[in-house]
């Protein structure tokens, strides 16, 4: 089992990963430390200072350390100092960290290390996908299946749920009161809350019951965009205007905008292939760990429309 575990990064995803590991029962005397740069741990923003102290109630540990600018071999000796590393860091960096994490952590000759892979079925998907960061993911999965003194385990995530309300991806528009689907209205796609990406991947970290080196699969929903449509109907008590971006559309949209991400994670989504999976191949569903699906995340939501 884990005793000494390192997560990058305290955005979404590692804030969520670090409660979890620190309430897990199987925690025992497990040492966590959390990855962040100075300028973090030391800022007077009032956000920051927020983060910091609740790190700190969670008795988690502090490594100062910056995954951009530092060298391989700077990371690789802070990577050393843990027996198990999960990377939580990705949104927003440039492109080669993903794979520079990788190298890190096998130089260190980590014993265990979870890349930042929760999203997709990047096997399924392929190279040469319209988002190119999705072929730095394929590099990482390449190089983590070329070695044997590292075990690792890639949690497939689907899309977080909280993602799919952002307004720049352009399905949900809650202000517009406007629904869209990608591809096709009977498109599917996985969800799954950062919460509960973060509960199931403390359960594989204090618990893996066996599982490395392989992709396993954790679905807090999985269903088509005209379900989502209905469920936005229901939840808000108002029609959502409904509007297809066909291939057609989304292709225009690449054309005007080739370097903008939201507009190529569309264009993938609407492919259809590797952004979702059912249920019943999922590690929370094997262990019995229940998840919020969209109704319930959308029950708990805050917004009123007009």
């Amino acid at each position: 089992m884990a005793s000494n575990i390192l997560v990058l990064g305290a955005g979404e995803l590692g804030l969520a990963v670090l409660q979890a590991l620190s309430r897990h029962p199987k925690r025992g005397h497990a040492r966590i430390a959390v990855l962040m740069r100075q300028a973090s741990l030391d800022s007077a923003a009032p956000d920051k200072k927020k983060l910091v102290q609740q790190l700190r109630a969670l008795d988690v540990s502090f490594e100062a350390a910056d995954v951009v600018q530092m060298s391989l071999q700077q990371l690789a000796a802070v990577f050393a100092k843990y027996d198990t590393v999960v990377s939580c860091n990705g949104m927003g960096l440039p492109p080669g960290t993903q794979t520079k994490l990788c190298e890190a952590a096998l130089e260190a000759k980590v014993p265990r290390f979870f890349p930042w892979q929760f999203g997709m079925d990047y096997d399924a998907i392929g190279l040469g996908s319209s988002q190119d960061l999705f072929d730095e993911q394929l590099l990482v999965r390449a190089m983590l299946r070329g070695q044997n003194a590292t075990d690792w385990l890639i949690v497939s995530t689907g899309l977080f749920m909280s993602f799919l309300f952002v307004p720049d991806f352009g399905v949900v528009d809650l202000a517009a009161k406007t629904v869209r689907a990608l591809g096709s209205w009977d498109n599917r796609l996985t969800l799954t809350a950062p919460e509960d990406i973060g509960r199931v991947t403390a359960e594989l970290v204090l618990d893996p019951q066996g599982l490395k080196n392989q992709c396993v699969f954790v679905a807090g929903d999985t269903l088509t965009y005209r379900q989502l449509a209905d469920l936005l109907d229901e939840r808000f008590g108002v029609k959502f205007r409904r509007e297809l971006w066909d291939a057609e559309e989304l292709a225009k949209q690449m054309h005007e905008e080739p370097s903008n991400g939201y507009v190529k994670y569309r264009d993938t989504f609407a492919q259809g292939r590797g952004v979702a999976w059912d249920q019943d191949k999922t590690v929370n569903v094997a262990r019995g760990i229940k998840m919020k699906d969209v109704k319930a995340y959308l029950a708990a939501m805050d917004e009123k429309l007009e």
